[in-house]
C-alpha cells in the first residue's frame, strides 16, 4: 500500500464512505500501530476517538442501583504494580486509573490526561525519545487530596525501584527520566527511541496509585502498605470493604472527574465459584449484571441464552489458552525454591520429548468439543495485534508421528508401557484452574499423551490459589511447581513488547523478586533476548513485527509453550446493560464509569 492508497482511504473516512474502525483495522493490516493510525487521522482533520455514545445516556450521576458482577476468580490484593493475574488488575480498575486505556480498536483513549499525546499536538517527539502528557485538573483522590503530576513522576520512581519487585517494573524500568514541567504536566524521557510509548502509565499497567499514600512503603516495604488491600483512587468508585478471594464492594465516588457519571450507585464484585455458575447467574436467573471470563462450554452458554434474561458478549482479543513446559527441575530444591533456574529439567530439557508433546495435544477437538464460537486453534502464541501473527508455523496432531519422535530419540517402552531413557520415566505432572474446560482438555491431552507411552498426571488447583499474587502460596502458577501447566494470558496492550518480554532472561521468575517476574518457563535464550530489546528501539513498524515473529517462532520451534487455543473475550451480562465497549487491550472494567442499564 503506497501513499496514494492511504489518502484515498482517508478521503474515505472523510466522505463516510469508510469508517474510523475500519480504516484503523486496515493500517494495522499493514504494519502500522493503531495510535499511528489514529494520529494519521487525526492529521487529516477526523476527531480523535473518544468513548462511544450509547443509545440511552444517563443525565445524571447515581440513581442506578447497585451493579453486581461475578468474577470467579476473585482478586486477592488492590495493588495494580503487584497484580499478577487478570482478577487483581480488574479488581484494582474499578479504584484506579492509567492516564489513558485502550479502547477495542486499540486507540489510546486519555482519561486522566487531558488528551492523547499526538506529532500533530506536539506532545509525542518524531525522534521517539520524548512524550508530554498534560493531566486533567480538577482530579482528586478519594480522600480528597488533588491529584498532581507529583503523583504520575512518584508512580515511575516506585515501579522502577527493584527493591518494590512490582509486575508492572517492565513498563517503567527504562525510562530515563519523568520531568515534572507544571502541577499537570509531566515530560516522560525516554533512553532510547521508543516506538510503545504508550506503555507506561496507560492501560492496566498504568494504573496510577496515590504518592501521599504510598510514599512510606517504597521498596522492601511495599508489601507492607495497608492501602495494597484498602484503595485510595481516583475512580467512578471509593473502596467499601474487601475481602481476598471473596467479596470486594465499592460505592459511587460523588466527586469524579467525569459529569453525570457513574450511573451506579455503588458495584459489588463477588468471587469464588466457577465459569458455569457464574453464567447461570446471570444468563438464566438474572441474579448477577455481568460475569467475567466465560470459560464455559459453548453448548451450555448456547443453552443458558435461551432463558433471555441475558446475552453472551464475545468480542476479539489476542489471548491465547497455552500449555507451558518447565525447563527447570520442579522436585528439586535449591536454595529454598524449587523449579530454579539454577537446575535444568530431567527429561523435557530433551527436544525430542518437547516435539512429542506438540503433537499430542488436540487442538482440533479441543475447540470443536469445548470452546465453539470462544476461540480458533492456532499454532502461534503471538496472535494480536495481526501485523505480529507468524505466518511460518502450523500445528500437527499425530499420535503416530509423536511414537516415531520418542523411539527415535531412544526412549523405550517399560512393561507398564510407560517409555523410559537412563533411568527417567515420561511422567508429568500437568497443572490447571480448576473449571469444566480446562479439565476436559487436560483428559484430552492425557489420553493422547498415553498413546504414546507418557504418563500424565492431572492436578487441578482452586483458582483462586493458582492465580494468587501470594508469594508464599506453592501452589501458585507462577511458582509452577510441576512439569506441565496450562492457563490463559495475552497481550495487556495493543503491542507485543510487554508480552514478549515474559521470554526473557531477565524476566524469569524466582525467589529473589517473589515469583512477580514474569518468565515462568524459565526459557533462556540468547536470539530471544537480543531481538526483544533491538524491537524495543525500532521505529520501523515493519521491521518491528519481524522480530516479534521471530521470537514466536522460536519459541513454537522449541516447544517452550505449545498453543491450545486463540480465545476471543467472553462474558455474560443482562439483557439491559450497556456501556460495557469490551476490548481485547485492556481491563474488562476499563469504561466502568459508562456501564449503566437501558
Amino acid at each position: 500500500m503506497d501513499e496514494r492508497d492511504i489518502r484515498g482511504l482517508l478521503n474515505d473516512v472523510t466522505s463516510g464512505r469508510l469508517s474510523r474502525r475500519a480504516f484503523v483495522q486496515t493500517m494495522v493490516a499493514v504494519g502500522l500501530t493503531a495510535p499511528m493510525a489514529a494520529q494519521m487521522l487525526a492529521s487529516a482533520g477526523v476527531a480523535h476517538a473518544q468513548p462511544k455514545a450509547p443509545a440511552f445516556t444517563p443525565t445524571r450521576r447515581g440513581g442506578g442501583g447497585p451493579l453486581r458482577v461475578l468474577w470467579w476468580q476473585a482478586p486477592t490484593l488492590l495493588n495494580p504494580h503487584f497484580a499478577t493475574g487478570t482478577k487483581d488488575q480488574d479488581g484494582s480498575r474499578i479504584f484506579y486509573e492509567p492516564l489513558a486505556a485502550f479502547d477495542p480498536d486499540g486507540n489510546v483513549i486519555p482519561i486522566l490526561a487531558e488528551r492523547t499525546p499526538s506529532l500533530e499536538n506536539g506532545d509525542l517527539a518524531r525522534d521517539g525519545l520524548s512524550v508530554t502528557w498534560r493531566l486533567k485538573k480538577g482530579v482528586t483522590w478519594h480522600d480528597g487530596k488533588p491529584f498532581t503530576a507529583d503523583d504520575v513522576v512518584f508512580n515511575w520512581e516506585y515501579a522502577a525501584d527493584p527493591a518494590t519487585a512490582t509486575v508492572s517494573v517492565g513498563s517503567y524500568r527504562d525510562l530515563d527520566r519523568v520531568e515534572k514541567v507544571d502541577s499537570h504536566t509531566v515530560k516522560v524521557v525516554f533512553k532510547k527511541p521508543t516506538p510503545f510509548w504508550y506503555d507506561a502509565f496507560c492501560g492496566n499497567r498504568g494504573q496510577l496509585i496515590p504518592k501521599h499514600v504510598f510514599e512510606p512503603y517504597k521498596g522492601a516495604k511495599s508489601r507492607e502498605a495497608p492501602a495494597n488491600v484498602k484503595p485510595v483512587g481516583t475512580g467512578g468508585y471509593r473502596f467499601v470493604d474487601f475481602k481476598p478471594g471473596d467479596t470486594l464492594r465499592a460505592e459511587i465516588n460523588p466527586n469524579y472527574h467525569v459529569p453525570n457519571r457513574p450511573f451506579f450507585d455503588a458495584v459489588e464484585m463477588k468471587g469464588g465459584g466457577d465459569a458455569a455458575s457464574a453464567a447461570r447467574a446471570v444468563l438464566q436467573t438474572g441474579e448477577y449484571d455481568y460475569a467475567w471470563n466465560m470459560q464455559v462450554e459453548d453448548e451450555i452458554l448456547r443453552r443458558l441464552e435461551q432463558a433471555g434474561k441475558g446475552r453472551v458478549e464475545i468480542w476479539s482479543t489476542g489471548a491465547c489458552e497455552h500449555i507451558q513446559v518447565n525447563f527447570t527441575d520442579p522436585w528439586k530444591e535449591v536454595d529454598g525454591e524449587r523449579s530454579s533456574a539454577k537446575t535444568t529439567h530431567p527429561t523435557l530439557s530433551d527436544p525430542a520429548v518437547r516435539q512429542a508433546l506438540n503433537l499430542l495435544v488436540d487442538r482440533a477437538s479441543v475447540q470443536e468439543q469445548i470452546y465453539g464460537r470462544q476461540g480458533q486453534t492456532t499454532a502461534n502464541y503471538l496472535n494480536a495485534p495481526s501485523r505480529f501473527r507468524s505466518p511460518n508455523t502450523k500445528w500437527e496432531f499425530n499420535v503416530d508421528k509423536a511414537n516415531q519422535t520418542l523411539d527415535q530419540a531412544g526412549w523405550k517402552r517399560g512393561a507398564d508401557g510407560i517409555r523410559a531413557k537412563d533411568g527417567k520415566r515420561l511422567k508429568f505432572v500437568y497443572q490447571t484452574s480448576i473449571n469444566a474446560p480446562r479439565q476436559k482438555t487436560q483428559a484430552i491431552v492425557k489420553q493422547a499423551c498415553a498413546k504414546a507411552g507418557i504418563d500424565i498426571e492431572i492436578k487441578s488447583v482452586v483458582a483462586s490459589v493458582y492465580f494468587s499474587s501470594d508469594p508464599a502460596n506453592p501452589d501458585t502458577y507462577s511458582h509452577f511447581y510441576t512439569d506441565l501447566q496450562m492457563y490463559t494470558n495475552g497481550p495487556g496492550a495493543p503491542d507485543a513488547q510487554l508480552y514478549m518480554e515474559q521470554f526473557t532472561t531477565w524476566q524469569v521468575a524466582s525467589k529473589d523478586n517473589k515469583w512477580a517476574s514474569r518468565n515462568i518457563t524459565r526459557y533462556r535464550n540468547e536470539e530471544c533476548d537480543r531481538l526483544w530489546k533491538s524491537a524495543t528501539t525500532e521505529m520501523d513498524p515493519v521491521k518491528r513485527a519481524a522480530m516479534f515473529i521471530r521470537i514466536n517462532d522460536i519459541l513454537i520451534q522449541n516447544v517452550v509453550v505449545i498453543p491450545v487455543l486463540w480465545r476471543s473475550g467472553v462474558g455474560a451480562a443482562t439483557a439491559k446493560l450497556r456501556g460495557m465497549d469490551l476490548t481485547g487491550w485492556d481491563s474488562t472494567l476499563w469504561h466502568l464509569p459508562y456501564w449503566h442499564k437501558a
